[in-house]
């Protein structure tokens, strides 16, 4: 058993060599910590998440996960809370305002000097008591925090200005939302978000499981993040038990990884053509998602990949040696034909371009990740800048754009779909015959971080085993979360009619940020 303070990979071992991989903590005191963030922020380092947990009855701690850059090791922060006020680092890094409202949501915790009190993830809820946090005093009396969705109308702004209310039933299969304009004729003046109507609970829910069944819940989260829910949460268990992946399991882990991004890029060029009134190209797009999801279940049995990944490998062997290349190559070459015809028609390209721009660094202050920062010129991607899985074995192209519209968003996607199938022709050439599991039972009482880099950007899994054995706090840290915190960002002073192709091109889901 590893000491939990002691620098780790994501395989549970120390580190000498490969620091780009360790994970490492600190612990800080609430005084420490805005000289913390201004050192962090002087080094040009980012924040990555921040969360609560309860250490023992009565006694909370937070943790800040922070990166001091690409390639260089994660760190986490930890703070006790104690009679001394927490100070709010949202003014120094303002992607941690949600954080910090969600850990006020959750735990009941306030933080000094916090720039919106708003609540997050209960606006509409008159009273409640702090979920993970019994001993908290109900939310109900303080009502600062209650307003959030009274949002006032737009100072000075005039009586012209239009309030609607759109959600959270909306038309066609979507998610539980509403979304609050504030408008002059076309143009938006101020847009608002409100998410988390769902309040399904899934960190909480880990709560008291064994590692296994762990597992089948991180697969849940969200549906079209299967593998990459799975995968951070297998590798976090792992690097708490300290075992070591088989190389073929490693392997057929990224095989598996690609898969999804494959089909989910496919969607989004799907979801994207029918938000700009292309229904064939909407019908083309999602007849090639189909039949990557029929690939899926020809290799696993599942068409969503699930039931597959488990702490220490995967439950079962596959082989897709000797089919599967052959029909990514028809895929390919479909896929090239369909992305063809969708650049070759003006009427596409024409409410792609500056539509939806997202700044350089509005997408760094604000927390953008994945494809959506990766096109505002930001160069991050957690499969080449802290490896996991075998992606140190082939070849990562990582493309990235600096426009920040909405086409530059369409173009990454585009180029990382090549990417992705040209990468599992690779790893099917590096396949050997091996075990694909090893056994993986982390001690009492240990924590494991782990990572992997989702279709829609990072993904984080903090898993803390307690003292049964059992999972004590797991948080996750999803790609929309961050994304849809961004979002706004660009729709305020655009106009009413690019708004459904602004928010298709960012790729977002409600499911993966309300956890």
């Amino acid at each position: 058993m590893r000491k939990r303070d002691e620098a780790m990979d994501i395989s549970g071992h120390a580190v000498r060599e490969k620091a780009a991989v360790t994970v490492q903590e600190l612990c800080i005191d609430a005084a420490g910590l805005v000289d913390a963030a201004d050192e962090l922020k002087s080094s040009e380092g980012r924040m990555q998440m921040a969360y609560a947990r309860r250490v023992r009855q009565g006694q909370i701690e937070l943790r800040y996960l922070v990166g001091d850059g690409k390639g260089k090791p994660f760190t986490i922060w930890k703070c006790p809370v104690e009679d001394k006020p927490i100070p709010s680092l949202s003014r120094m890094f303002p992607m941690m305002s949600w954080y910090e409202n969600e850990i006020s949501d959750l735990f009941g915790i306030e933080f000094a000097d916090h720039p919106d009190r708003r609540s997050l993830l209960f606006e509409n809820v008159p009273s409640i008591v702090a979920p993970f946090n019994p001993d908290a005093v109900p939310k109900g009396g303080d009502a600062s925090r209650q307003e959030g969705h009274k949002l006032p109308l737009l100072e000075g702004a005039g009586s012209d200005v239009q309030r609607l209310p759109f959600g959270p039933v909306r038309a066609d299969v979507v998610e539980s939302a509403e979304f609050l304009f504030f408008y002059v004729g076309e143009q938006i003046l101020h847009y608002h978000p409100q998410l988390f109507f769902k309040h399904r609970g899934m960190e909480k829910r880990f709560e008291g499981l064994t590692i296994q069944a762990g597992a089948v819940m991180a697969e849940r989260v969200s549906g079209v993040g299967t593998i990459a829910h799975a995968l951070a949460y297998c590798q976090a268990v792992e690097a708490a038990a300290g075992c070591e992946v088989p190389m073929r399991g490693r392997c057929l882990r990224v095989l598996l990884a690609e898969m999804e991004r494959v089909y989910n890029h496919l969607h989004y060029l799907g979801n994207l053509a029918d938000a700009t009134t292309l229904k064939v190209g909407q019908a083309e797009g999602r007849l090639l998602e189909e039949q990557t999801k029929q690939l899926n279940a020809q290799l696993t049995g599942s068409r969503f990949l699930r039931s597959v990944l488990v702490p220490g490998g995967l439950r079962r062997d596959l082989y897709p040696e000797g089919w599967l290349a052959s029909k990514l190559e028809g895929l390919r070459k479909a896929a090239a034909r369909y992305i063809e015809l969708l650049e070759s028609t003006d009427s596409f390209l024409d409410r792609l371009f500056t539509n939806g721009v997202l700044q350089r660094k509005v997408a760094f202050d604000q927390g953008a990740t994945g494809p959506v920062e990766r096109a505002s010129g930001l160069d991050r991607d957690l499969r080449r800048d802290h490896c996991y899985a075998a992606y140190d074995t082939v070849p990562l192209t990582v493309p990235i754009q600096t426009a920040g519209d909405a086409h530059a968003r369409f173009k990454v996607r585009v180029a990382e779909l090549d990417a992705s199938i040209v990468m599992i022709q690779r790893i099917l050439l590096l396949l050997k015959e091996g075990p694909v599991h090893s056994n993986c039972v982390p001690a009492a009482d240990t924590f494991g971080l782990g990572w992997a880099e989702s279709p829609r950007g990072t993904l984080f899994y903090a898993v803390h085993i307690d003292e049964h054995g059992r999972l004590g706090r797991v948080k996750i840290k999803s790609p929309s979360f961050s994304n849809w915190r961004v979002f706004p960002f660009t729709v305020h002073d655009s106009n009413m009619m690019d708004y459904a192709i602004n928010e298709a091109s960012f790729g977002l889901t409600i499911a993966g940020c309300d956890r």
